[in-house]
């Protein structure tokens, strides 16, 4: 019986998380109460409480439920340490723009934290969780162009922060663009059009 309710538990959490994301693609975050989810998910708002203290930590359950791409990735680049390290930040970005493609429920995600989404005090912990993974991929990022200036892949002079970050900026606005109007054009492709010019041009300044 312990077991069976458990389950219950699970599932009644999981309904809500379902509705949730339906309901924030649809109108929006901030306009989306907890009224809205229970009565979208056919509970109480009591239920939901008793799964989540409040809209923000729902809204994390459910950031966590569907890593995001720019996440998922990171644990591939983690893994990946070739002897071209711009090669192994080349494949990244590839990577997170395939699984953007492929992926509809954490592309779906990725869409409500970029596009459906307002910074307000309630949601602090969503802002907060955009820096530290942006923090990490810096982290991450800085190290490898680093490498790569010490095997003589690029010039030195050039700075890894700076290189850094206009690649987190790259693909983080072709992912919004793309989210708008993802017929418009070939998300994959034209993400190999702007990051393969970008890799050339810093290998050329060595």
């Amino acid at each position: 019986m312990a077991r069976r309710t458990k389950e219950e538990a699970a599932a009644t959490r999981d309904s809500i998380l379902d509705a949730a994301e339906k309901l924030f693609v649809e109108q929006g975050v901030s306009r989306t109460t907890l009224q809205h989810i229970a009565t979208e998910a056919g509970v109480t708002r009591g239920a939901i409480y008793w799964h989540f203290d409040d809209k923000g930590a729902l809204f994390n359950a459910m950031m966590e439920r569907a890593t995001l791409p720019l996440e998922a990735e990171l644990q591939v680049l983690d893994q990946a340490e070739s002897a071209d390290p711009l090669s192994d930040l080349r494949e990244y970005v590839l990577a997170v723009l395939r699984r953007t493609v492929e992926d509809p429920a954490a592309r779906r995600v990725f869409e409500i934290a970029t596009l459906k989404v307002e910074f307000v005090d309630e949601l602090d912990e969503v802002r907060c969780r955009r820096q530290h993974n942006l923090n990490q991929w810096m982290a991450r990022a800085e190290r490898r162009i680093k490498l790569a200036a010490d095997h003589g892949l690029i010039g030195k002079g050039i700075d890894p922060a700076m290189v850094a970050l206009a690649m987190w900026t790259m693909v983080d606005g072709l992912i919004r663009n793309w989210m708008f109007a993802p017929q418009s054009f070939d998300l994959l492709a034209v993400g190999k059009c702007v990051i393969d010019p970008y890799m050339d041009g810093l290998r050329a300044g060595r």
